[in-house]
């Protein structure tokens, strides 16, 4: 394929997972170029030495985003209420622009600063962003040149719930999920919470209330439930397995919850619906996902009390971050939307 095929790409703040990760797959994507990555803390460093995993792959070093030149694509992997601050600067040098942290999500401007306790920089520019769920929003994703990508914890339960919520097959009352949460998702700056001796071993509840990725679920799922988080860290580094107790009204059954997910997402290229009747892997797993882009969904019914478990597995740093990044920018430019996320995943693992 000749350079004319390809778009450039800019990532800023290349040095975190999220960033590394969105590196990853786009050097194994034929449409993507990526001729920058920006670090303040690597300037001058070879990417390779703070992703060995690309060795061999990329002779990118790191430039300062001061650096920056124009690209096709801006990718911007900053900590979380860093990118607004500075959008227009990013805005100047792509036409596209793709956020990962949680700047644009959220479309009110009251909720940003419910949840995360500031106003937010450029209030008048939330609406300009599309919310980069594909299954939810593959229609608004299509041309669009602002992919704010969803949150990881917030994926997991939205795929798990949306088609149950959208056709009615749950009563509208309380929601309560639970995510076990691998230390990928913290980021890759040190803190005593993710300090070897302190993590390891452990399950740790980390955000028993208040989750801030409750804000953007709740946006996003029909009907305006209550919706309660609650987030464990685990030794796991990848990987988030969230399990969600509802109930379904008197009459149904779990047919009815296997047309729901059926029916919403038979199309669905990275959704997988897991419930097997014997062996080992009867239920979604994260440890099977590592590195892949797919979200592995599974239910349980207690037919005594008409309560549902619903059990979603995803890579965070896949389908919760840069791969559903990527499934966005393939639908945003009309490729086909498997492109550069086909990795099957690793048994055993």
């Amino acid at each position: 394929m000749s350079m004319h095929d390809q778009k450039t790409v800019a990532i800023v703040g290349g040095s975190g997972y999220a960033g590394g990760e969105f590196l990853r797959l786009a050097l194994n994507h034929p449409h993507l170029n990526v001729t920058q990555v920006t670090s303040e803390r690597n300037a001058g460093t070879m990417v390779s030495m703070v992703h060995p995993n690309l060795r061999g792959r990329t002779n990118l070093k790191f430039r300062r985003a001061a650096e920056l030149d124009e690209a096709d694509i801006i990718v911007l992997a900053l900590p979380h209420g860093s990118a607004a601050k500075k959008i227009a600067e990013y805005e100047a040098r792509g036409k596209i622009i793709v956020d990962l942290s949680a700047d644009f999500r959220l479309k009110d401007p009251e909720v940003y600063r419910a949840t995360y306790g500031e106003d937010h920089p450029t209030p008048d520019k939330l609406g300009e962003w599309v919310y980069g769920n594909p299954e939810l929003h593959r229609e608004d994703l299509r041309g669009a040149t602002r992919i704010a990508c969803a949150g990881c914890f917030a994926t997991s339960v939205i795929l798990a719930l949306y088609p149950l919520l959208k056709l009615g097959v749950l009563l509208p009352k309380d929601i309560i999920a639970t995510g076990l949460v691998g230390s990928s998702a913290a980021g890759a700056s040190a803190s005593d919470s993710s300090h070897h001796p302190e993590r390891a071993g452990s399950l740790r509840v980390y955000k028993p209330v208040g989750h801030r990725h409750t804000a953007e679920a709740q946006q996003e799922l029909p009907g305006h439930f209550p919706l309660h988080l609650t987030a464990i860290s685990t030794p796991r580094v990848r990987g988030i397995l969230t399990t969600a107790q509802a109930w379904i009204p008197d009459g149904y059954s779990d047919r009815d919850v296997w047309s729901a997910y059926r029916e919403v997402y038979a199309q669905e290229p990275f959704i997988r619906i897991v419930k097997v009747a014997k062996g080992i892997h009867r239920y979604p797993d994260p440890m099977l996902l590592d590195g892949t882009n797919y979200c592995d969904i599974g239910f349980e019914m207690d037919m005594d009390t008409g309560r549902v478990v619903l059990m979603s597995a995803i890579d965070n740093l896949v389908k919760g971050t840069a791969g559903h990044a990527i499934q966005s920018l393939n639908i945003a430019l009309d490729w086909p939307e498997t492109t550069g996320l086909e990795f099957a995943g690793l048994h055993p693992a």
